[in-house]
């Protein structure tokens, strides 16, 4: 776009060195004015350096917004994603993924308040984020001007980014200055780490890359086991104690990280058509994904719970893909919630040396009838000579087959 064009931009900015650079270049390179948006999502860092350091780039005080969003996190975007059980390519809880539409959302409120015309971020051109930051963007203000700078400057090696730092000084810390070891994204739902020393998929990943949990097989001999209380499929109490959501993932974050759950060892396809291998970090909702599913093997039918098992790579791939905001995620959405009127009970979980497994679930509205089941003698509800016609009927398609290849000689 001409440069020109953009007279205020608002910037998803963390406060570190690469940010910290397209701040800097936004203002050298388009002329414009800055405003900094620093989401606090549960990354454990503290922000007032963000805010400090945005200052020091010369960014008035009434253009930095520091938001505490972690409430708003966990209750309108991991909790309604846990609800479906959605899982990328069977395996990842999308962390990274389910954090950028709220930022976007975000970024384009303040813009609206602040008068801006552009928003920018600081994803690169290889990875799936760009994309996230961009459609949410777009579907929420169509006219806004999007700024991408790693697809725009020509600052291509971390020789050239420090040296940029320095030539406007902007401080760059000691730990900085080498090419770093791999790259990190954390909020309250998990760490990710990828890039150099991640990149061979067939070497182990080196045990300081990990941040959240403690090796499995140094975590304590004696199991630890806590209950979870769902309403409506979301969890409300852990061990009967009633939590606020953001305070809920914190404690079961913490519970497994002591015991090493929920480390992940993946090799995903990016959304832009590459192979990508992340290290992934979720020791709370590993925990949560086990008991929702733990409490729905209870509550939901059969067919409702085939059914959201059937769209649920779908739900997941609309998320990983950038689509929070599309029609398609809403009215699956929709549906998933629906699903979850009964979904309610308590749940128990046991955690051993990086294994999160039920042992034990509980609902008023629970379809589990033990009459049915059991093999004793005495159960009215049931009589087992009806299984015979139920057969011989799903078998006749079966059948018909069969005697049209022995008619045939096949």
């Amino acid at each position: 776009m001409p440069r020109g064009d953009v007279k205020k931009v608002v910037l998803a900015y963390s406060g570190g060195l690469d940010t910290s650079i397209i701040l800097k270049w936004l203002q050298t390179t388009y002329g414009c004015e800055v405003v900094t948006f620093t989401a606090d999502l549960g990354q454990g860092e503290e922000l007032q350096p963000a805010r400090d350091k945005a200052l020091l780039l010369g960014i008035k005080p009434e253009n930095i917004f520091i938001e505490d969003l972690r409430e708003e996190f966990v209750r309108d975007y991991v909790f309604p994603m846990f609800r479906a059980n959605a899982l990328y390519e069977g395996h990842y809880l999308l962390g990274t993924s389910i954090a950028r539409p709220l930022i976007a959302k975000k970024q384009i409120e303040i813009a609206e308040k602040t008068g801006a015309d552009a928003v920018s971020h600081g994803a690169t051109g290889k990875g799936n984020d760009q994309v996230r930051f961009e459609l949410g963007y777009y579907a929420l203000k169509p006219d806004v001007k999007v700024i991408a700078p790693w697809r725009e400057w020509d600052l291509a090696s971390r020789t050239s980014l420090i040296a940029f730092a320095e030539a406007h000084q902007i401080p760059i810390a000691k730990d900085k200055r080498g090419e770093a070891p791999f790259s990190t994204d954390a909020n309250l739902l998990h760490t990710s780490s990828e890039g150099k020393v991640l990149e061979d998929p067939a070497q182990d990943v080196p045990d300081y890359v990990f941040s959240r949990t403690i090796d499995p097989e140094k975590a304590p001999d004696q199991p630890t086991v806590v209950s979870i209380d769902f309403e409506k499929g979301d969890p409300v109490a852990l061990d009967g104690k009633t939590m606020s959501p953001a305070a809920l993932l914190a404690r079961l974050n913490d519970l497994g990280r002591a015991n090493g759950v929920g480390r992940l060892d993946l090799v995903e396809n990016r959304y832009v058509g590459m192979k990508s291998r992340g290290m992934y970090e979720t020791p709370g909702g590993t925990i949560l994904y086990a008991a929702h599913r733990g409490i729905e093997s209870i509550t939901l039918d059969r067919g409702a719970a085939h059914l959201k098992d059937e769209l649920m790579p779908k739900y997941a791939a609309l998320i990983y893909n950038g689509y929070w905001f599309s029609p398609e995620r809403e009215m699956l959405q929709a549906m998933i919630d629906k699903s979850q009127e009964f979904v309610t009970g308590r749940v128990r979980v046991r955690l051993y040396k990086g294994t999160a497994a039920v042992i034990g679930r509980e609902s008023r509205y629970s379809l589990y009838d033990q009459d049915l089941v059991t093999f004793e003698e005495g159960a009215v509800a049931y009589d087992q000579r009806d299984a015979e016609g139920f057969i011989r009927l799903n078998a006749l398609r079966l059948r018909t087959l069969g005697q049209r290849k022995k008619k045939l000689g096949l």
